[in-house]
């Protein structure tokens, strides 16, 4: 399975106030395992940045002078994500903004959601911790995933921290305390997050199994308590 964890930074919230893209961060997972290649462009929204958005994410409409247009670099962004399941926190928010520049080319492609299939870890949060805060720092304090580095929002440093709490929440094994993961393909922004992480090339977790004594040892146990309370979940779950 190919998936792309993605997360975008805009010029403000609204697409009804036709605010833009200004950058995208995406990072490639294959059968659960970051293979070291991803995609990042900032681009040229051709509108001023909101004060608040550029307080969130610290990027300047000077910055963006001389990046370019969406309409030039949506071609290399499809075909880094097509085919793909895309992993978005918060999904509805950027497969909107994503929608709203697609709109805006001549020939316009289907929405993203009709290339791509969509995971929202913001839902799959809540439903796994209801009523607590489910924002990407706090899923990075509860999972244990350093974001230390986050003091403001990037897209592909969003995208990579993202990336390890979506393995850990949904049951990857991640270890933080490997070497770098550096990326060589074009256009790829080398060292952009620092984020210690898995190393694509690891070998397989061993798997031990119960000896036919720890077997019969755990067996012998839950037979003691059927005996006890007439009712033994775990035994009639093994059966």
């Amino acid at each position: 399975m190919r998936q792309i964890v993605l997360d975008t930074e805009t010029t403000g919230l609204e697409t009804s106030q036709d605010h833009r893209i200004i950058e995208i961060g995406c990072v490639e997972l294959v059968n659960r395992k970051l293979t070291g290649k991803h995609y990042h462009q900032y681009i040229n929204p051709q509108r001023k940045v909101d004060e608040g958005a550029m307080q969130v994410h610290g990027i300047t409409d000077e910055f963006l002078e001389d990046k370019p247009l969406f309409e030039n670099i949506v071609d290399d962004f499809l075909a880094f994500v097509g085919d793909s399941e895309l992993v978005i926190h918060n999904a509805p928010f950027d497969v909107g903004f994503i929608d709203h520049e697609l709109s805006k080319l001549a020939k316009p492609p289907k929405s993203i959601a009709g290339l791509c299939q969509i995971v929202d870890t913001l839902a799959l949060a809540r439903n796994k911790h209801p009523g607590q805060r489910n924002n990407l720092d706090a899923l990075c304090k509860r999972y244990m995933v350093d974001n230390s580095q986050r003091d403001l929002h990037g897209a592909l440093l969003d995208a990579e921290i993202l990336a390890d709490v979506y393995l850990v929440m949904t049951g990857g094994q991640v270890n933080l305390n490997i070497n770098d993961q550096s990326a060589s393909d074009e256009g790829a922004v080398s060292g952009a997050s620092g984020i210690r992480r898995l190393s694509p090339d690891r070998s397989p977790l061993k798997v031990i199994k119960a000896s036919d004594a720890e077997l019969a040892s755990h067996n012998k146990k839950l037979e003691t308590i059927k005996s006890a309370s007439g009712q033994c979940v775990w035994q009639d779950l093994s059966q």
